[in-house]
């Protein structure tokens, strides 16, 4: 993983709503259209192999993404390449560059992210129990299935955080999650969209 002083600080970013990449998680991406599949050539060239992810918002963009280094990828027989992005940390939108490549390119600011890059974060309160159990509810309701074993068995920030990639929450309640400053902080965000979910909005009282 890059030290901080190797953290660049313009990357090629990739708009795609509904799609948050989480501290040292990782995301597979199916990439087929012509600016970026040449958005990912340029990327293989450089040192630091990064492509921030972020959202649309409004007529813009969110002011907060996460960028990932592209750690595996594979080309179909058609021409579309799958590949893998390894979370590295979170960065604020300063300015998209204008310029004459198909795809964006940005201008980043790191600094409020420090965290991300001091290794994986703990949830002391996280209460496994309950949370399986308002998720198991949640999964049922949607129609969902899941690994139980794999979720009891990975780590609280590898959970919490496929959970709040994955889950089918709304692109600002994910923009949200991806905000939320620490893993507890995402826990108990994570949690109050799961029951406002399950009881359409009710005043409940929330798990903490």
């Amino acid at each position: 993983m890059p030290k901080r002083f190797d953290l660049p600080d313009r990357i090629p970013i990739f708009p795609l709503p509904g799609a948050v990449l989480m501290p040292r998680a990782r995301m597979p991406l199916h990439i087929f259209e012509p600016r970026y599949l040449q958005m990912l050539e340029d990327t293989l060239k450089t040192g630091h192999r990064m492509i921030g992810m972020i959202q649309p918002e409004g007529e813009g963009l969110a002011a907060i993404g996460c960028a990932g280094r592209v750690v595996a990828f594979s080309e179909t027989d058609d021409g579309r390449m799958m590949i893998s992005l390894g979370a590295i940390s979170r960065f604020r939108l300063v300015q998209v560059d204008e310029g004459f490549s198909p795809y964006l390119n940005a201008r980043i600011d790191w600094s409020s992210f420090a965290r991300d890059m001091a290794g994986p974060e703990e949830d002391p309160g996280l209460d496994r129990q309950a949370l399986f159990g308002l998720l198991g509810r949640f999964m049922e309701s949607e129609g969902l299935a899941t690994d139980w074993d794999a979720a009891a068995q990975a780590e609280d920030e590898l959970l919490i955080n496929s959970l709040s990639m994955m889950l089918p929450f709304s692109p600002g309640d994910k923009q949200a999650l991806l905000e939320s400053p620490t893993l507890a902080d995402r826990r108990e965000l994570l949690v109050g969209l799961i029951e406002f979910a399950l009881h359409g909005g009710e005043n409940e009282e929330r798990l903490q």
